[in-house]
């Protein structure tokens, strides 16, 4: 049987909101907020907060939650992919799922169709998401990702620029432009490979660390759904978190 373990990477040192782990939204720390929505998935057989600071780790472990546990990582890492991979090194799992810290809305149900299709799919190395763009003016945003795959879902390319390029102005664009969604699945023994290579240009270049897996080979796999959460990156994004959980609660 396949084992599955979601990982919260959660530093203290963001640039733009340092200590945004511990942000209170709506009357509980964001971290708490990710951890619960990531408990409601039904594959994880268990869940590991990776972080670097004591105080976020103090925070989870006050929460008492079962089957969650706290690895503490080193400061260094360069990205949280890094940090996962520490935090699973002597963990027996065979799947993966990076779930990003600043997500209090992920979808319990994404995460479980990602560990669907790594245990059912042994083709795939990594699994991803992507959402339909119908903002227009999110395809140029370098701060939206943008994703192109074939009709079976491997993955050919990630960028901060429109991709693809539209040639004849006036060209229907609805359907074609797809967001990507940073939650990852991956395949453990994949995953400790990966972070040994070293950034290639074009991640370099577009900051983007899912490029150096397609130049290393590696097959990714994007799911497609209408889900694409709220990121918490500067503190103004506090408010639009609260105004979406409200929403989610009402609903």
């Amino acid at each position: 049987m396949v084992k599955t373990v979601c990982v919260i990477p959660a530093r203290w040192g963001s640039t733009r909101f340092p200590g945004k782990s511990l942000a209170m939204i709506a009357g509980k720390p964001m971290i708490q907020w990710v951890v619960e929505r990531v408990m409601q998935a039904q594959m994880p057989e268990a869940v590991i907060v990776a972080t670097d600071d004591g105080r976020i780790a103090d925070c989870v472990k006050a929460l008492d939650i079962p089957d969650v546990q706290v690895a503490m990582t080193r400061t260094d890492h360069p990205s949280g992919t890094d940090r996962i991979a520490e935090a699973v090194y002597s963990v027996h799992a065979d799947v993966v799922i990076n779930v990003q810290g600043d997500e209090p809305l992920i979808d319990p149900a994404l995460i479980d169709e990602l560990a669907a299709v790594m245990t059912a799919e042994e083709g795939w190395d990594m699994a991803t998401a992507a959402t339909p763009i119908e903002d227009e003016t999110m395809i140029a945003d370098p701060s939206v990702v943008k994703t192109v795959f074939t009709r079976h879902g491997k993955a050919l390319y990630f960028s901060r620029s429109p991709i693809p390029h539209i040639r004849e102005p006036g060209t229907e664009w609805q359907g074609v432009y797809w967001r990507h969604i940073g939650i990852y699945a991956y395949r453990r023994d994949y995953l400790l490979k990966l972070v040994q290579e070293k950034p290639c240009s074009l991640e370099r270049l577009e900051k983007l660390e899912q490029l150096r897996a397609l130049d290393t080979g590696g097959r990714i796999k994007v799911i497609k759904t209408q889900d694409f959460g709220i990121g918490v990156d500067t503190p103004a994004d506090v408010a639009k978190a609260e105004k979406a959980l409200r929403k989610l609660q009402e609903g």
